[in-house]
């Protein structure tokens, strides 16, 4: 598939994405969550939705959630970015912004 094609279909399943969990979902966990990347294979097999979780304490328990309602998330994205083909759900939990903590507080320590 086009490159920019791609990224516009990424674009678009993250930001419907987003609104679903934040306005729809039934379960109030899942507005704890927060979408920061979607990536999707050329052949849109797969489509990866990197995630964080607001209360560290409960990222088993709503990362149980999302794979439970993976077949009513995929189905929501299906008719809201109009692909025929819908890719598979995979969801990761995204280890960038927990990095660059990290990264800040050694700074920090340094700076001291």
């Amino acid at each position: 598939m086009n490159e920019i094609k791609l990224r516009r279909l990424e674009s678009l399943a993250q930001r419907e994405l987003s609104l679903w969990l934040l306005n729809k979902a039934k379960a109030d966990e899942l507005k704890e969550i927060s979408v920061t990347a979607i990536k999707i294979t050329n052949d849109l097999s797969y489509m990866t939705i990197y995630y964080v979780v607001y209360n560290k304490d409960k990222q088993d328990l709503l990362a149980t959630i999302l794979e439970n309602r993976k077949g009513e998330i995929r189905t929501y994205l299906a008719s809201k970015i109009g692909a025929r083909k819908m890719p598979e759900l995979i969801f990761k939990y995204d280890t960038s912004i927990d990095y660059g903590n990290h990264i800040d507080d050694l700074l920090k320590k340094i700076n001291e």
